[in-house]
């Protein structure tokens, strides 16, 4: 059985990163608070194309970022969620216990090293 304590602690803290990062480039949904939006900059009514199109870089930039942070929060929220419900540390294919360093190494891991893929 793995000791959960630390694992817990260090998930808690990505996750508030994560939370932190995602507000600087996206919102939550309105329709979806679980999912995040990418949010673009007001171009005003008489903005100048190349301004309208920097902007428009600027926004599908953020929009990156975003779904990579976004995905992120999802598998740290997960393994939160294992840690609550007693299935942390266990892999989610062969069911067997997730070698210690590959927790240490990612806290949100849900599979061995046998199933990282």
């Amino acid at each position: 059985m793995t000791n959960t304590k630390v694992y817990k602690t260090q998930l808690e803290e990505e996750k508030v990163r994560l939370e932190t990062q995602m507000q600087d480039v996206g919102r939550p949904n309105p329709a979806n608070p679980s999912e995040w939006e990418g949010v673009q900059k007001d171009q005003g009514q008489e903005a100048d194309p190349n301004d309208q199109a920097n902007l428009l870089d600027e926004y599908q930039e953020n929009r990156a970022v975003l779904d990579v942070l976004n995905a992120r929060h999802k598998d740290v929220v997960a393994a939160l969620g294992r840690i609550d419900d007693g299935s942390y540390g266990t892999c989610s294919v062969c069911k067997k216990p997730i070698e210690k360093e590959r927790l240490e190494a990612d806290p949100a891991a849900n599979t061995c090293k046998e199933h990282l893929s």
